[in-house]
């Protein structure tokens, strides 16, 4: 059965936590030197974000490659932040998910929600999002659901469109919601490093 594999992958990871700011802060080594970092808020237990990182062809640490929460801006100098917002209109793909669901919000995109269509590419095993008036276009993965080796499910795929933002939502199935059940209750037995805030020992 292909579901514990993943669960099987982070439980042999090396795993430190911390707690900070009403979130606990996983950071996950991989046998294959890949590192993921995780946030969860404290209360809700709700994912805020999910980085990757790998190693580079020189054997240092790679870029932290954003999956889940708002991407990371670097540093801009005066002259390129000027440069940087005459684009500020442009399409701002994130992933948020909720407990729930798999959710995507793209901003900056005003057209009507009869405007556009999302589908989903079994093949391809991706969603698309089309638009009638050929404005918009973009195709994702949902990352989650290849390394559970799960199948994309036209009936958990919805969206609306409010405030210039088309918000797309994918139910997460049930193997998903139960391995994500069993890992946090593994991930609050680790002890974390304490910022001052929140109950840390290990149960």
């Amino acid at each position: 059965m292909a579901v514990p594999s993943w669960l099987e992958r982070l439980r042999a990871a090396s795993k430190t936590a911390l707690v900070q700011d009403g979130k606990r802060k996983i950071h996950y080594l991989f046998e294959d030197g890949k590192e993921m970092a995780e946030e969860y808020d404290m209360k809700t237990s709700q994912l805020v974000s999910r980085k990757w990182r790998e190693k580079n062809t020189l054997g240092g640490s790679g870029k932290w490659q954003v999956e889940v929460g708002e991407p990371t801006s670097p540093l801009l100098g005066a002259l390129e932040s000027e440069l940087i917002k005459e684009s500020s209109s442009n399409p701002v793909f994130v992933r948020k998910d909720t407990l729930s669901s798999f959710q995507w919000r793209i901003r900056n995109l005003p057209y009507p929600k009869e405007v556009y269509s999302v589908s989903v590419e079994q093949e391809q095993r991706c969603c698309v999002i089309r638009t009638t008036n050929k404005k918009y276009y973009k195709k994702f993965s949902i990352p989650d659901l290849d390394r559970y080796q799960l199948p994309l499910d036209t009936a958990a795929l919805s969206f609306t469109h409010a405030n210039n933002t088309l918000i797309i939502t994918y139910q997460k199935p049930k193997e998903i919601l139960a391995a994500e059940e069993q890992l946090q209750k593994e991930l609050k037995k680790i002890k974390a490093a304490n910022n001052g805030d929140g109950d840390c020992k290990t149960q």
